[in-house]
């Protein structure tokens, strides 16, 4: 609701509503059209996406293309993780880690240049089992024998998801400053997922980005997953740290692997 009410929108004008999310209130039906209930949006459609923490990056390029093809006006997309209930609290590799949290944004057509300027998906399926939840899908459903191995849990190797999340979001901010022919200097804030300090501390050191110019949440909330940038976002708009036409680069790493980024013209 305090989206729609900033946008100055009511439920009855969207078009659409994306939930990103890997904790669903239920498997089925989707948290969006539950959302969609709520909000009394009923001439939206509504789903729900899986990419982890990279949902809200996912999302975004899923609603800039809907904008851009001209078929819809006006969206409303939700990064929203509740990892508390998926934390092995006998793992203190996992569980200190993670937070609750929910962030939106409501994207609609603009002719004066801002808003999402390019937006950059990749995964690679061969290292799923980085970062994932073993059991309570169809492949391991729920049961006794599962809850005693502890399987509806998160699971991760911390050490090898660190190396590859530095790389790949080094890689990411390249690919969205050569997309767009711009260069650090351009950007006024970066606004990575919150995964973890030494991943950004390490992404600024390798990319020579002072650290200052990384909007930072993660003390407060910990790693809200797919929650993470629309919360940062908030914080820097609230601080008054972005202003109309400048450049802010955002910047996810998350399960499946998933990674991308997008460049957005506030």
């Amino acid at each position: 609701m305090e989206a729609l009410h900033n946008a100055g929108m009511k439920s009855k004008d969207l078009d659409f509503i994306i939930v990103a999310t890997v904790t669903p209130d239920m498997l089925f039906p989707a948290t969006a059209c539950i959302v969609q209930d709520r909000l009394k949006a009923y001439n939206a459609f509504a789903f729900d996406i899986s990419a982890a923490c990279s949902g809200f990056i996912y999302g975004l390029s899923i609603v800039d293309n809907y904008i851009r093809s001209g078929l819809y006006k006006r969206g409303l997309l939700i990064g929203a993780d509740l990892f508390s209930k998926i934390l092995d609290w006998q793992d203190r590799s996992t569980c200190i880690l993670f937070g609750d949290g929910a962030g939106a944004v409501v994207v609609q057509a603009d002719r004066d240049g801002r808003g999402v300027i390019s937006t950059h998906l990749h995964a690679d399926g061969a290292m799923w089992d980085l970062i994932y939840v073993p059991g309570g899908g169809s492949r391991i459903p729920p049961g006794e024998e599962m809850l005693k191995a502890r399987l509806p849990y998160v699971k991760m190797r911390g050490n090898e998801t660190f190396k590859i999340a530095v790389n790949t979001l080094v890689e990411s901010i390249k690919e969205i400053l050569n997309h767009n022919n711009i260069t650090i200097d351009d950007i006024k804030l970066f606004i990575p997922h919150q995964a973890n300090f030494r991943i950004i501390q390490a992404i600024a050191k390798k990319m020579n980005i002072p650290i200052d110019k990384f909007k930072m949440s993660l003390h407060a909330y910990g790693n809200t997953s797919a929650a993470s940038i629309p919360i940062t976002l908030h914080e820097a708009i609230q601080d008054k740290e972005i202003m109309p036409g400048d450049y802010i680069l955002l910047t996810a790493f998350g399960g499946g692997l998933t990674w991308g980024g997008a460049l957005i013209r506030w």
